[in-house]
């Protein structure tokens, strides 16, 4: 895997993945335009985007299929420098004909076996997450736990 970051002015960088460009940008006060996501949030994307395609493999396989799906994620950043996330909190909604232990153990398998991106971030920042199902909170765990 190769990555490439090049900077066009102010804060903003432009990051290019297989031909792929993505603009990052630092919000005004910090000196930029607020022209692309920060560094810390496309980590929380990368997080979100991991688990969410494990999540609907998983849930594919098992012959489940949700009519709508989405993550949210929140964290909040120290005050001290380096600020970081001491935890993230994952929200999984999902809706549709869809049994709910099946979906648990499509989380639960995303968030303790497979998701690259959270067993990386997880082993300085844990993350925590709960399942909705048609607005019903069906569960909560904790990813690569110990």
């Amino acid at each position: 895997m190769e990555a490439k970051i090049t900077w066009k002015n102010k804060m903003q960088f432009e990051a290019n993945n297989r031909g792929m460009k993505t603009i990052i940008d630092a919000f005004p006060e910090f000196g930029g335009d607020d022209l692309g996501p920060t560094p810390k949030e496309l980590l929380l994307n990368a997080v979100m985007g991991c688990t969410g395609m494990d999540v609907i493999s998983i849930l594919t396989k098992m012959r489940q299929t949700p009519t709508a799906f989405s993550i949210k994620a929140l964290a909040e950043k120290t005050k001290e420098a380096p600020t970081h996330f001491p935890r993230i909190d994952l929200r999984y909604e999902l809706t549709g004909e869809i049994e709910a232990e099946k979906l648990l153990k499509a989380v639960t398998s995303s968030m303790t076996k497979y998701c690259g991106v959270s067993f990386m971030v997880a082993k300085r920042v844990p993350i925590f997450y709960d399942v909705y199902l048609n607005d019903k909170k069906v569960g909560e765990g904790q990813a690569f736990p110990g």
